[in-house]
């Protein structure tokens, strides 16, 4: 592997593993910011590691191609709400007791972020209308403003490093270890603050990071699928930013109970994640045919 690389893991890793450390100890108060801070940390590894971010340093396409890309624009930013739905709906089947019908976890929830909760209602809002004002946001201006703090991590993972993992090993190894790698980047804060998926579940936090590796995997391919077909880091971008926004949703469906979410309700979880890892699975078969263009790496 090239010098490149292991300059932009270094970086990537210590910057971020730092980070992540510190929102989970020392800045647990503005957690939520240092997180999305860390979120730009592999997007400066690119830059240490290449000495620049254009295309002709670092390989990463930036061009948006609107009139090119429209189609997998809308895709990138409505297909993850309907892959959470999809994924949400399955968990509740298997596991209907985890329904919250009262949506008493999401007044505890407001209730302990400071939001006054009055029967059922804030500020006479009830609050099934604050779940639909949630969806809406979930799928109109969230995946654009997600996509700004998410751009940082898609030039790193998929415009620089699985482009590089993959010219090294092919397309089907190299994107399975992008996401793996990926998956374990986030390994601190998920032991060391429950994040996604708590701490009251079996075998934490290793089954914890095992279980988001195999989310980060699949969800890698999806977007290493939109970044060959594109050429645009932005397209990927957006689908990571909104899944990020539609994961949400599901969350404050289930019941307080439910502190381990191992298998969902969102999309990160082993049941909930079904349609994604499906449509993975899809997508990694046809890796090796001409859907997919030549590797980025030799661009």
């Amino acid at each position: 592997m090239k010098k490149k690389f292991w300059i932009y893991i270094a970086v990537s890793f210590i910057g971020a593993w730092a980070l992540q450390i510190l929102a989970s100890t020392v800045l647990v108060r503005y957690f939520q910011i240092v997180l999305a801070v860390s979120m730009y940390v592999p997007l400066i590894a690119v830059l240490a590691a290449c000495g620049g971010l254009g295309r002709a340093r670092s390989g990463i396409g930036w061009k948006i191609g609107f009139k090119r890309n429209w189609k997998k624009l809308l895709l990138a930013w409505f297909l993850p709400m309907a892959l959470t739905a999809a994924g949400a709906a399955l968990y509740f089947a298997v596991f209907p007791g985890r329904y919250d019908t009262d949506l008493s976890f999401l007044a505890q929830s407001l209730e302990a972020a400071g939001v006054q909760v009055t029967d059922g209602t804030i500020q006479g809002l009830p609050l099934k209308i604050y779940v639909l004002i949630s969806c809406v946001q979930a799928i109109s201006y969230a995946p654009l403003v997600n996509c700004l703090f998410a751009v940082g991590e898609e030039a790193g993972w998929r415009g620089f490093m699985t482009p590089a993992l993959v010219g090294h090993f092919g397309r089907k190894k190299g994107i399975i270890i992008a996401g793996i790698i990926w998956g374990l980047w986030h390994a601190p804060v998920i032991a060391a603050a429950g994040y996604e998926y708590g701490k009251g579940y079996f075998g934490a936090p290793v089954t914890g990071i095992l279980t988001f590796c195999v989310f980060t995997t699949a969800l890698g391919i999806v977007l290493s699928w939109l970044y060959d077909r594109t050429d645009s880091i932005w397209i990927p971008a957006v689908f990571h930013g909104a899944i990020n926004a539609a994961a949400g949703i599901p969350l404050i469906l289930t019941d307080a109970g439910s502190e381990g979410r191992l298998l969902g309700p969102a999309p990160n979880g082993l049941v909930a994640g079904i349609p994604l890892i499906l449509l993975a699975l899809i997508l990694f078969l046809r890796a090796d045919r001409s859907t997919w263009q030549e590797d980025l790496s030799q661009a």
